[in-house]
């Protein structure tokens, strides 16, 4: 218990440090939420996404679950994306994954967890997608690094596909979708070449995406 009263001490602090820096700022937080971004991430405890983009609460939208992963039958992660699109009109949309992730190694390893193994199994369908170029690529490290990043894009071309998106282009909505992925041991983000903001724009990514991916693995 003693544990749990520390975690209500650190918020006090944090809210006072908050309203230090801005006075006024949770009443005005409370009046309005406004973001440009949503945020589509890992549930990973070491990716807190408001911080490692430098945002205040307010300024970013985040849905997370473990993988990173878009799928066109989780009603939750598409209720997020329905409300983000359509109520608070953000402008971008951020699919974030990270290297090293557990899932992610998980699927490649074929490893049985349990319920989680279900989930997955999404993991392991970019997998087998792109078998080819992860075939060439080195195993260990550099070939989970390499299927953590083919991952993001596939889920933020999922996003691309889902009816939200396709509706929001339709009407001529200001909206790109962005594929990212995050480094543990430096806390840097890299841009994985994904930038979409029409249907023309993902079939002119499509053209070059085996281009993309095939990229050596950075080690920045």
């Amino acid at each position: 218990m003693d544990a749990l009263k520390d975690l209500f001490v650190n918020n006090r602090n944090w809210a006072r440090e908050i309203e230090n820096r801005q006075p006024g700022f949770f009443s005005k937080l409370s009046e309005l939420q406004a973001p440009n971004f949503l945020w589509i991430g890992c549930a990973d405890s070491r990716v807190p996404a408001n911080e490692i983009v430098g945002l205040l609460p307010g300024e970013l939208f985040v849905h997370r679950n473990v993988a990173n992963i878009v799928s066109h039958t989780d009603l939750n992660c598409l209720s997020v994306l329905q409300y983000a699109v359509e109520v608070l009109k953000v402008k971008h949309v951020i699919v974030c994954g990270h290297y090293g992730c557990g899932g992610v190694i998980a699927a490649q390893q074929n490893r049985r967890l349990g319920l989680i193994d279900n989930w997955l199994r999404h993991v392991q369908d970019v997998q087998e997608k792109y078998r080819g170029i992860l075939e060439k690529t080195p195993e260990g490290t550099e070939r989970e690094d390499r299927l953590c990043e083919l991952n993001v894009i596939e889920q933020a071309v999922n996003v691309c596909q889902t009816t939200v998106v396709q509706e929001a282009w339709a009407r001529g909505q200001d909206l790109t979708i962005h594929g990212w992925i995050y480094r543990l041991c430096n806390g840097h983000l890299r841009d994985l070449g994904l930038c979409v903001s029409s249907n023309a724009g993902l079939n002119e990514y499509y053209q070059v995406s085996y281009k993309i991916v095939d990229w050596p693995v950075p080690q920045g």
